[in-house]
Parts: C-alpha cells; structure tokens; sequence
C-alpha cells in the first residue's frame, strides 16, 4: 500500500525526537555481508548513510569485503587458508587485500554514496596514518593478520568537519611500513571508542543474537555486558557471534553509547534502528 501525505508527515514526525537526539553525534557503521554484496540492499544501505549526514549525523563506515578476497586469490590460484575464522595472509595474500579493500571495494562503497546524493572520502588506515597496527599473532601462523595498537582519528574529524563521509578500508601499518589485514569489526570498535561515537552499528546476516538460532522470534532484543559470560556458557553466543559480540562488550565499556547487530538483509535496516522506537536486531548496553 501507498503511504498518503499525511502518514508519510505522521513518519517524519515521529522520526524528529530521534533526529533530535543525534544531530551532530557520530556513528560508526561496520558495513558488510548480503547488504555489500547484493545490488539492492546496497543501494538502500547507501541511502540510509546519506540521508543520517543529512538531517546532521556523522556517519563513519569501516567496511570488510572478504568474498571479494576470495574472488580474486581464486582467479590468481593463490589458495585460502583460515585458522580459527582469520585468514593468514602471507606476503602475496596481503597484496591482494589491499588492492580489494583500499582500492576495489572502497572506492565502489565511496561511489555508492556519491551516487546517492553524498560526498564520501575512501581512507585506509595508512592515510594519515590512521590505524597503527602489529602482529595478531607473534608466532607467524597467521603471517601479516594484525591487530589495532592505536588509532589517530586526525584524518577522520578533518574528512567529517569538511562536509565528507569517511570510508575506512580495515588496513593497517606498523613504524617498519609493514601492512596488516585486520578484522573490520576490531577495526569498527576501535575507531568508535577513540572517537568516542554515540553508537556502534554492525551490519550483519543474522536478526541479531538468538536465543535459539533457529526461531527468528528468539531475538534477544537488549544484551547487557553482565549477561555475556553466561551466555557464552549456555552457547547462546557461540561461532561467528562471539567476536560480533566482543567488538560492541569492547566499544560500550570503552564510552560508545550503544552498541547495535542488526540484520543487513532488512531493506533501510540502518534507519529503521536508528530513527523508530521499535528498532531491529539486538542492542548491548554496559550494565
């Protein structure tokens, strides 16, 4: 059905205490699975960061793109190896990722919001220096998978106080100029504490953490950072939630406001958390 004039009015309206509360606040955005890789969620998802820095947020997105990693190392014959859900990136590897996410991936997300009436800027964490990393692990297995040691958010306020939207490709470098390929979501949490950001939103391809993985109507709506532990216990969070989950216990205990896992496959998912009462998905407050 056809929204009239007046209920699209009665929209706006209860939308403004919302726009209120976050005029001029930042929002860091960790952007990935179905709604990077499927052409008509990415469009909805560029919509919804072009219209929050209009109506005077602050969007900041960090995005991942490891099928478009795949793709290429496939098409290169290089071979993918995982070791507990990273992938070890040697010297050949960690080329191809920097090519696909400082260059490919960023730019097309960049011309994505240019396209939907924005001005972004793409960044990598070598701009500015921006993301000091080192090692994840000092054995070597994982070869240049890295971790965040610092991140100076200089580059990042001046991008933002210039009118443009921040894109962040996850890449980082240590004071010896070696490049490091670290988890977006690590990176996401880590630029939100140092920037202290009123809210983290991670974009996934679940409804958020479910109580039973297999009744959508289990949605665990508000987690506390108290309950995680024993959640963990229960294995309620469990596999490729439990490093989710850990990004937003680290960005709330660090000064981020709220933390949100919302489902990136629900078309305007970014706006229907950020500007309804309902909301989506599931929200982790400190307490």
């Amino acid at each position: 059905m056809i929204a009239t004039a007046m209920e699209k009015a009665e929209i706006l309206i209860e939308a403004l205490p919302y726009i209120k509360d976050f005029y001029g606040r930042k929002v860091v955005i960790k952007y990935g699975g179905a709604a990077m890789t499927e052409p008509h969620l990415r469009q909805k998802v560029m919509q919804d960061i072009v219209l929050m820095h209009y109506v005077g947020m602050r969007p900041i997105v960090v995005h991942g793109g490891g099928p478009e990693i795949n793709r290429l190392l496939e098409r290169l014959n290089i071979p993918s190896e995982f070791v507990n859900g990273l992938r070890v990136t040697d010297a050949a590897v960690m080329e191809v990722v920097e090519m696909v996410l400082g260059g490919k991936v960023n730019k097309e997300i960049v011309a994505g919001l240019n396209a939907s009436g924005g001005k972004a800027i793409g960044l990598s964490g070598k701009d500015g220096n921006l993301i000091e990393a080192g090692p994840i692990d000092d054995s070597g297995q994982l070869g240049y998978v890295g971790e965040v040691r610092r991140i100076n958010p200089q580059i990042i306020d001046t991008v933002i106080e210039n009118g443009y939207i921040p894109v962040i490709a996850p890449i980082g470098i240590d004071d010896k100029q070696q490049t490091y390929n670290i988890n977006a979501d690590l990176v996401a949490a880590a630029i939100a504490v140092t920037i202290q950001a009123d809210k983290l939103v991670l974009l996934t391809d679940v409804p958020g953490l479910l109580r039973d993985p297999s009744d959508s109507s289990s949605l665990i709506s508000v987690l506390k950072v108290s309950d995680v532990p024993r959640l963990v216990d229960e294995g309620v969070i469990a596999g490729g939630m439990i490093p989710k989950v850990n990004c937003c216990v680290q960005a709330v205990t660090g000064g981020v406001g709220r933390t949100h896992i919302i489902d990136g496959r629900v078309p305007h998912s970014i706006l229907l958390e950020i500007f309804t009462r309902e909301g989506i998905g599931t929200m982790v407050v400190n307490g």
